[in-house]
């Protein structure tokens, strides 16, 4: 993604714990000193600075993946190899005061704790550029030549031809630590387009050969190559009304059904036509070089405002690698990526929960279903439960929290608008809505009341459809220090979306608006 066109990017500056020193006070502060060494190089928190935890002062989030400094955009798909997930991401270590993004590595056993590994692509190493976004695969047939199980990075970036977004290769045979760059030339020339960019590469098994997707403007065009270095176009898939295309991706997914589809997504922005900012999907077939949509129009995976640059990836050592795959975001927009508490802090950069999505046939059509990874149970909480409440109006709860994941279903006769008041202020002044506006028949997150990011006052409140018809829902929403996510039913609706409360603001209200909801099995879980 061809992020040095949008915001400037931040200096790194990697703080490396050493607490290896003298042993002092005999075996108890022995053993305390290397419990300290060993948080300097696999960090035991649910985020990659091994150097930062969290408290109630600071604004860094409690259970969300972070960047230790500086900046962080675009996710790169995580792969699993020997035992971990490698995770590579945008990051800016100049950020605010110079531009240029490069490779930065994590890894991880259960996509919650995580171990940062500094960079592993650098920046500015020759006359083209800086590297984007792009994708690795580990090349466990040596078709790259570079050895078996090398890891293979392709990626964009603006050339020495001018600044046109070319392709690059870069090589790692050290367990992608560390890349080298494959020459100075690129392996796949820009054709004469201003937007060519962010590849995506999978392996045909059946046709036995790599297939590459690149965001070109409103195109997502399709290569395929049998040694990583050499493409062929094979075609085109035409989109509209979801204006520049980045971050494509592409998968086979199978239903409950028992029936087969391949998945296209990529970033889009489809606000002109009253659709979110963020991951656009259609279904349809693939046969190794055309892919053909059931429909036109797309669908989306997330409705709130900061769930962009997704990225979808395989789920290691499930038995059936087409029922479900995992997926996360980086949440922030492009309209105000620059606004966060969290600059204070030295660092601006989150991304979503890991999430589980499955491929549901509805009676008519085939929707992504998404939930938050099971892994989050990992995390020490407090639980709270509450069998049933019936509400007429509002009742706060005597629960409060900054940091929890709340689950509960809702049911109702007649009534015009039901669901929760979060991260409420005393003089409940100040919240974040979820909820259901029965009326209009659909389900919302309203962040207009509470501090959030954008200044302009355009993108307060998220909605999509819903049928009211039922007059029940199951609501799972997960909240933490500046963001909250919510998962509707099955979740074929999400919303993730940033917002910034101030820190004593930690209420819980539940609300009927004109008419009386029943909320039963209401579970609170308290991050610690």
């Amino acid at each position: 993604m061809n992020n040095s066109n949008h915001v400037s990017k931040y200096r790194r500056t990697l703080v490396v714990l050493s607490v290896f020193g003298c042993i002092i006070l005999g075996a108890l502060l022995y053993f305390f000193t290397q419990t300290s060494a060993k948080g300097s190089t696999q960090n035991s928190l649910p985020h990659n600075s091994a150097s930062h935890g969290t408290s109630v002062s600071s604004e860094r989030p409690d259970y969300h993946f972070t960047v230790p400094d500086k900046w962080k955009n675009d996710p790169q798909r995580p792969i699993y190899f020997k035992g971990k997930y490698h995770y590579y991401y945008l990051y800016n270590k100049d950020y605010p005061d110079g531009n240029g993004t490069e490779w930065r590595h994590a890894t991880s056993t259960d996509l919650i704790h995580w171990t940062d590994h500094g960079v592993a692509i650098p920046k500015y190493t020759n006359k083209n550029g800086d590297p984007w976004s792009g994708s690795v695969v580990v090349d466990t047939n040596n078709t790259a030549g570079f050895g078996k199980n090398a890891f293979i990075a392709i990626v964009t970036q603006p050339s020495a031809n001018g600044g046109a977004q070319e392709q690059y290769l870069w090589y790692s045979k050290n367990g992608g630590n560390t890349f080298t760059a494959y020459g100075k030339k690129p392996i796949l020339s820009n054709p004469g387009n201003a937007d060519f960019r962010d590849p995506k590469i999978i392996w045909d098994a059946n046709s036995k050969h790599w297939i590459m997707l690149m965001a070109e403007g409103n195109k997502i065009g399709f290569y395929t190559s049998t040694n990583l270095k050499k493409w062929t176009y094979t075609s085109g898939f035409l989109t509209e009304n979801v204006g520049i295309l980045e971050c494509p991706d592409l998968y086979l997914m199978q239903a409950a059904n028992g029936a087969y589809k391949w998945v296209l997504g990529a970033s889009a922005n489809g606000r002109g036509a009253g659709n979110p900012n963020t991951y656009a999907y259609w279904t349809g077939s693939f046969n190794g070089k055309k892919f053909i949509a059931d429909r036109q129009e797309p669908k989306w995976l997330d409705h709130g405002f900061d769930w962009y640059a997704a990225v979808t990836f395989d789920i290691a050592g499930a038995s059936n690698p087409y029922a479900q795959r995992y997926a996360f975001g980086w949440m922030n927009n492009w309209d105000y990526v620059n606004n966060t508490p969290t600059l204070q802090e030295g660092f601006n950069g989150m991304d979503s929960i890991v999430r589980k999505i499955r491929l549901q046939f509805n009676g008519q059509s085939y929707d992504l279903s998404s939930q938050p990874i099971g892994a989050i149970s990992l995390l020490p909480a407090s639980t709270q439960k509450i069998q049933r409440m019936e509400v007429e109006g509002s009742e706060p709860l005597n629960i409060r929290g900054s940091s929890f994941q709340l689950d509960t279903d809702i049911s109702w006769s007649q009534l015009k608008n039901v669901g929760l008041r979060l991260r409420e202020s005393k003089d409940q002044s100040r919240h974040v809505d979820v909820g259901v506006f029965v009326e209009g028949k659909y389900t919302y997150v309203n962040r207009a009341y509470t501090g959030h990011p954008d200044t302009q006052s355009k993108s307060l409140e998220s909605q999509t459809t819903f049928n009211t018809d039922k007059k029940k829902v199951h609501l799972k929403i997960l909240v933490d220090k500046n963001s909250i996510e919510v998962f509707v039913d099955d979740g074929t609706v999400a919303y993730s979306s940033l917002i910034f409360p101030n820190k004593e603001d930690q209420g819980i209200t539940l609300f009927a608006d004109g008419g009386k909801a029943v909320f039963e099995n209401i579970v609170v879980k308290q991050f610690k």
